[in-house]
């Protein structure tokens, strides 16, 4: 299992990943899903900064549920990530280096991870509540007026994943370059 730290610090470190390896996440990640998203997509549009720092970063398509007593975070399982496509590109376009969530990606995603050299990791669909494990600490960036759908940064140490799309065009699901 590789490790992989965010925010990148160097971009040669995303280069060594390759389709289909299993990667660890350390450091700090940020979830946003479809709302989160098109309130992003308007500061942009408007020529406005963001209220997070997205260069080098990896967002998590997830909205966590309640935190149970005890616990940093309730379950965290990802949404499916084909849904913020038609989001993805202007944030790559920024600085964004890393997406997560569940499931297959469209074409002018995987031609835009090639382009702006940024990957696309898979985690485990159903698991939310075993995910959690990895979150050490959660804090609302902003949006809190969205619930679950606001952006978390989350602190992760050993975050399962699987490399779905690298810096070269490989997708995972159909095991070719674009």
């Amino acid at each position: 299992m590789k490790k992989i730290f965010f925010p990148i610090k160097d971009e040669k470190d995303l280069e060594k990943l390759k389709i289909g390896d299993e990667v660890s996440i350390y450091g700090k990640i940020f979830t946003a899903r479809d709302a989160a998203h098109k309130k992003l997509i308007e500061i942009i549009k408007n020529k406005h900064s963001l209220p997070f720092e997205i260069k080098n970063a990896l967002i998590y398509y997830a909205g966590p549920s309640p935190t149970p007593i005890g616990k940093v975070v309730g379950s965290i399982g990802p949404t499916t990530s084909e849904r913020m496509d038609k989001f993805t590109i202007p944030l790559l376009k920024i600085g964004l280096k890393g997406t997560m969530g569940k499931g297959e990606r469209g074409i002018k995603i995987i031609k835009a991870c090639k382009k702006y050299k940024a990957i696309y990791l898979i985690t485990f669909g159903g698991c939310g509540a075993y995910l959690n494990q990895f979150v050490k600490k959660i804090k609302l960036v902003c949006f809190e007026e969205l619930g679950p759908e606001a952006i978390y940064e989350l602190e992760v140490s050993g975050f399962p994943a699987i490399v779905g799309i690298d810096v070269n065009g490989n997708n995972f699901f159909y095991k070719r370059r674009v």
